[in-house]
């Protein structure tokens, strides 16, 4: 997938789901340390999201890291608007803000804690 392809792939991801995940391996099977602690934050709030698995497509997984300019993976998105990785995303999650995120934005979740 060309690096064009790749970035046209990711917009039409991330406009069509409330949240995603671009990651290594799956929610069910993630495949490093880092996208399973985004994928655990995720299922603790109850959060349902379109998970990435950027180790399927060479393109992609270089395509994120330039259609963002952030070098890491896994990156979240919600509601189009880019989050950040992991250290980021696990410092919003222990200070609330993380939650607030998601109920501001309006995404339907179980746990509100």
């Amino acid at each position: 997938m060309s690096e064009a392809a790749a970035h046209e792939a990711i917009k039409q991801t991330i406009n069509s789901n409330d949240v995603v995940l671009f990651m290594k391996g799956t929610a069910k099977f993630p495949q490093c340390g880092f996208s399973a602690q985004v994928a655990q934050i995720l299922a603790h709030l109850g959060v349902p999201y379109k998970d990435v698995n950027v180790l399927d497509d060479q393109g992609l997984r270089e395509g994120i890291k330039t259609f963002t300019n952030w070098p890491t993976i896994p990156q979240l998105y919600v509601k189009g608007e880019f989050i950040g990785g992991c250290d980021i995303v696990r410092e919003m999650f222990q200070a609330g803000e993380l939650h607030a995120l998601i109920h501001d934005k309006g995404i339907a979740h179980t746990n509100h804690g």
